[in-house]
């Protein structure tokens, strides 16, 4: 097996996140519940996009968040996903490009715009998210590089695209295509209501033995394991995949491999601001480790500390140089 050119690509949502402050006035104003995420179709999030306050805009998605993140430990990183040939899918390009991951999937016409999440964010710091799918959700089999695929170490996907027909499909075909070239494939669960949705073929992912590297946090892998204690959830799925991976928040994260079970504790924090993106960047932390030959105690260490430097800022994209943080671990 030759050598691969990228050490992770990931494969999910392209949605670009847009960051504006607001007042609790202007929720109200615009019927809005404080603190909520909902989704948006294409009309409504013009509207609220013409009356929020000037922006920022950074490139965002579970994926493209732990994509950027292993680019900035070092890592080779790749990026798959749709967006369409707009404003935003442009700048969604050259975000994720100036942030040294390779993003080379085509824009597609499909008659939606970009996906984009609508983050307002009153005086308390308190986020209410709004959230536009779009061309996101056509991402199709035909616009796979399937040499991009083989070339990297490990094939990375999150559960969120698994809910839309053509991107499940095209995340199996780029499974197949992985496995085929004898890379590894991980896989996150990525939020309690995509287990509850789509337990069935998560379940067939994972017992059809496709996954080697399985992501969720205590809750997801409660729901996947159908008990209610979490030593009981982790005997149950640990098996079925080569490397399980528990995040746990404030209580650190798990991992079992064979016969082997390491526990690592959180990182240290002045202040938990956000924890927006903490799951991405832990990925991102530990499949930087797993693609340098760390250790597994290593890689979660790794992940840790991605996780604790994100929680103690706005927005999923690290801010401190995470090189800098890990040290001899990113070596």
């Amino acid at each position: 097996m030759p050598d691969p050119r990228l050490d992770v690509l990931c494969i999910g949502n392209a949605i670009v996140d847009v960051i504006a402050d607001a007042t609790d006035e202007f929720l109200a104003a615009q019927g809005l519940t404080k603190d909520s995420m909902r989704l948006v179709d294409a009309d409504e999030a013009k509207r609220l996009y013409d009356h929020m306050q000037p922006a920022r805009e950074v490139s965002g998605g579970c994926a493209g968040n732990t994509a950027a993140g292993i680019a900035a430990l070092g890592g080779r990183a790749g990026f798959i996903g749709q967006v369409a040939p707009d404003q935003l899918g442009e700048f969604y390009r050259h975000d994720l490009t100036a942030a040294r991951v390779e993003f080379t999937t085509p824009p597609a016409d499909i008659g939606v715009p970009t996906a984009r999440s609508m983050i307002l964010v009153t005086p308390d710091g308190h986020r209410t998210m709004n959230t536009f799918l779009g061309a996101a959700q056509e991402l199709s089999v035909e616009v796979l590089d399937e040499e991009q695929i083989r070339d990297s170490a490990i094939l990375y996907l999150e559960g969120y695209l698994w809910d839309p027909e053509t991107p499940r499909y095209a995340m199996v075909r780029a499974i197949e295509i992985a496995r085929d070239a004898g890379r590894k494939v991980a896989f996150s669960l990525s939020d309690l209501f995509c287990v509850e949705r789509h337990r069935d073929g998560f379940t067939g992912l994972i017992d059809g033995g496709r996954i080697d590297i399985l992501f969720a946090n205590e809750a997801e892998i409660l729901a996947m394991g159908g008990v209610p204690h979490l030593d009981t959830a982790v005997a149950a799925i640990a098996p079925k995949v080569e490397t399980l991976v528990v995040t746990r928040g404030a209580a650190g994260a798990l991992a079992v491999r064979g016969g082997e079970r390491v526990d690592v504790p959180a990182e240290p924090v002045r202040e938990v601001v956000d924890t927006t993106g903490a799951g991405d960047l832990f990925a991102a932390g530990f499949l930087y480790g797993e693609a340098t030959d760390k250790s597994l105690a290593q890689s979660l260490r790794l992940g840790a500390i991605c996780a604790a430097e994100i929680i103690q800022h706005y927005g999923a994209r690290p801010e401190a140089d995470l090189r800098a943080l890990a040290g001899e671990l990113a070596a």
